[in-house]
């Protein structure tokens, strides 16, 4: 029996699975076949070769993603850190059941499917800079409950969110996890601007200063995080012992990434990072996890869209080397002749 509800977690974090090399190395001796240049493919080549690592399959195919839509609500929305209410979340997730959202769009037009998850909408976790988001069982189970997502089964799994205040909470899992100034990792959000941006920034402050330099990842994420936060941490983690590479959205479900990697970095090389958000901060917090996201559009929706662009992209890479001939099948001469 564990000593507590965290320790399980840790053991996935610490036995995550290393890359399948064989898969690897079957990955880039048919690559180095295909009727192209080496290399030319640019980054489709590096995604393809990520998704063999992680699945352990060459060529590998992307036949049934997902996106997860994780859906909470915060007490911190009572400090006035959201230009919403926190009823627009639970009007939302009605939008999402009733395909009126920018997240069904891209799903229905990519052939992506997409699945909500409610948590607890109508009992916000409390103000995170007065008091502890969870115990620590409470937030193990968040966290079980995120493997849910992988339960239909899936070969991608994209995250996305959706929850008025989870701007505010994601800064401050970012500053506890990363350091420096709540003006570092605050931004607009839905909205924000002027003397409620630097409340906002105040309110961040002061929910990092109450966990009094709290290091432990795991208890940041107990003390600070959010229900959708916990989850996507789960799904991660579920997701890398099922081989299924996980598409990361934006800044909020970024922060879950940012858990798990301030636990063990290799933990998310299953993870591709779908785009840069236009929220100030999400630029930062990748470069202090050393990933290069894949698209740079203005966006700062959440939801899932970015992650929904990007697995197109995923899907044609996959498909594009799986399908290539080789310069024998083709009867093309190679660079040897």
């Amino acid at each position: 029996m564990s000593a507590t509800p965290f320790d399980d977690f840790r053991d996935l974090v610490n036995l995550v699975p290393g890359p399948d090399e064989a898969a690897v190395a079957a990955f880039r001796a048919r690559d180095a076949q295909l009727t192209k240049i080496p290399g030319s493919l640019g980054r489709l080549e590096e995604i393809v070769e990520l998704l063999a690592a992680y699945t352990g399959k060459t060529p590998p195919k992307v036949e049934k993603p997902l996106v997860a839509v994780f859906a909470a609500n915060h007490g911190i929305t009572e400090k006035g850190v959201s230009a919403y209410p926190s009823a627009v979340t639970k009007q939302m997730v009605a939008n999402y059941a009733a395909g009126g959202a920018a997240i069904n769009q891209i799903c229905m037009v990519s052939d992506i499917g997409l699945k909500v998850f409610e948590l607890a909408l109508d009992f916000p976790t409390p103000d995170i800079s007065e008091t502890d988001a969870f115990d620590e069982a409470g937030c193990a189970a968040t966290m079980a409950y995120g493997m849910e997502a992988l339960a239909g089964g899936t070969d991608l799994l994209c995250l996305g969110e959706m929850g008025i205040g989870n701007t505010a909470v994601a800064s401050a899992i970012y500053m506890a996890l990363f350091g420096g100034e709540a003006a570092d990792w605050v931004g607009p959000g839905t909205g924000v601007a002027g003397a409620a941006l630097a409340n906002k920034a105040k309110v961040v402050g002061e929910a990092v200063a109450r966990i009094g330099g709290e290091t432990d990842p795991f208890q940041i994420l107990r003390r600070l995080g959010g229900r959708e936060i916990a989850a996507m941490v789960g799904a991660i983690l579920g997701a890398r012992h099922q081989k299924v590479p996980v598409v990361v959205d934006g800044f909020v479900t970024s922060a879950a990434a940012a858990v798990v990697f301030a636990l063990n970095p290799a933990a998310i090389d299953h993870c591709i990072f779908a785009h840069v958000s236009a929220e100030p901060a999400h630029r930062r917090a990748l470069e202090v996890m050393g990933r290069t996201p894949l698209l740079d559009l203005g966006m700062r929706l959440g939801e899932g869209t970015g992650a929904a662009v990007a697995a197109s992209i995923i899907r044609a890479a996959a498909a594009t080397h799986a399908g290539m001939a080789t310069f024998a099948e083709a009867g093309v001469s190679d660079k040897d002749g």
